[in-house]
């Protein structure tokens, strides 16, 4: 399926981003904000197991659901990827995911490193971008501020950043988020760039404006 974009020409469809990062590095606060501001960028809802917390909107920021639910849905086959994270059952539902790309809509995938492996093996047309905080104690010091997380809880946290940011090297573009307006550009600059790319320009588009209109300067 083809849409016009905003300067009517045709285009392939959606093109998806998948955005890991260790908790607290900012990936969330982004993603959302990106999706605000681009035109035609949506950012995934993920099922969740975890509690909401705080102003989270079920269905917007996640689908909150029990895990006998979320259990039935992995024994279907619903999920195109998901995976245990702090205890916690996160996963991105394929009908949801095939159904906004078709029509069009560039999609924005907020996940984990063992969901952006399994993605990998699924799905060949993704574009992988890693955010990085500063440095660990700058990292510390976010998680520290959520207020949600004990300290132990922190600690699990900080041990398996160490391991997520090893796989850093299997994503496409690293941002470190140290200030937030520049990730965000850098970001944004990211999806703009793939945008152009030849493969992403829909072949029809080309045809039909440059080898078989009889249009003349």
């Amino acid at each position: 399926m083809v849409r016009k974009n905003s300067r009517n020409q045709l285009v392939a469809k959606g093109q998806l981003f998948i955005v890991s990062a260790p908790s607290g590095a900012g990936k969330t606060t982004l993603c959302h904000k990106l999706s605000s501001i681009l035109p035609n960028l949506r950012h995934s809802v993920s099922y969740t197991t975890r509690p909401r917390r705080t102003g989270e909107v079920n269905n917007r920021d996640y689908t909150f659901i029990e895990e006998d639910a979320f259990r039935k849905m992995i024994k279907k086959g619903e999920f195109i990827e998901w995976a245990k994270v702090h205890g916690h059952l996160y996963g991105t539902s394929e009908k949801r995911l095939h159904e906004l790309l078709e029509k069009g809509i560039n999609v924005m995938l907020d996940i984990d490193t063992q969901g952006a492996g399994q993605i990998r093996k699924k799905y060949a047309g993704g574009v992988y971008i890693f955010i990085l905080p500063p440095s660990m104690k700058v990292l510390r010091e976010r998680l520290q501020k959520r207020m949600c997380n004990s300290k132990e809880d922190m600690e699990k946290r900080l041990g398996r950043a160490v391991d997520e940011i090893k796989d850093y090297k299997k994503y496409d573009y690293v941002i470190i988020n140290d200030i937030f307006e520049d990730a965000l550009e850098e970001l944004k600059s990211i999806i703009r760039l793939e945008k152009l790319r030849t493969k992403n320009i829909e072949p029809l588009w080309i045809k039909k404006i440059f080898f078989t209109s009889r249009r003349t300067c």
